[in-house]
């Protein structure tokens, strides 16, 4: 049973003068990313496939490098574009996104609509899998989109109530040939929880 794992780029430096999609990983960041390849899941990864922007890029050449794998860069993965506001201070992004995720079919202040931004994560996501290739893939990518592909996942409607943990750095697994999670985000740097009975 080959597994897709969505991981999403820890925690990235932070500049207002940049924009976003140039932002990188922040020390916390690369380290967590480091850490990620201790856990036991990453062994079976024979395939990474990242978003363009450079945080998720550098994200997906370290777990690349770690497997001796190449990344495949695929433009359409990003993240939603909020390129219409940029930056925005946290408070006010987290406005903005309770509204982007709460009103899919409008563009809040300009944004990608969530509906749009879903079909085409979904899409992206469906080409890549629809190549041949053995074995477990990962795609390294965002937050926003990351939930927006879960909830097509799980036949949920788009709302903010599967969103990943905050700060970035956490995945989902789900099972490729029948498109079912196996568990939704947990964090990249921590073992899964133990199943005692």
């Amino acid at each position: 049973m080959a597994t897709a794992y969505y991981i999403t780029h820890p925690q990235v430096q932070v500049d207002a003068n940049v924009p976003v999609p140039e932002w990188g990983l922040s020390d916390i960041g690369r380290a967590r990313a480091s850490t990620m390849l201790d856990q036991p899941w990453i062994g079976s990864i024979r395939r990474v496939v990242s978003s363009a922007e450079r945080k998720a890029i550098e994200t997906a050449e370290i777990l690349a490098r770690h497997l001796n794998l190449t990344v495949e860069v695929r433009e359409r993965m990003h993240e939603n574009d909020r390129s219409a506001t940029g930056f925005l201070p946290p408070p006010e992004f987290e406005a903005v996104a309770d509204q982007f995720f709460a009103n899919p079919h409008s563009s809040i202040r300009g944004w990608e609509r969530a509906i749009d931004a879903q079909r085409r994560i979904v899409s992206e996501v469906d080409a890549v899998l629809g190549v041949d290739g053995p074995g477990d893939i990962a795609f390294v990518g965002h937050g926003g989109v990351g939930t927006l592909l879960l909830l097509s996942l799980t036949g949920r409607e788009i709302s903010r109530e599967a969103d990943q943990p905050a700060g970035g750095g956490n995945y989902f697994a789900y099972e490729i040939s029948m498109r079912r999670v196996v568990h939704a985000w947990r964090p990249i740097d921590r073992p899964a929880p133990r199943l005692d009975g």
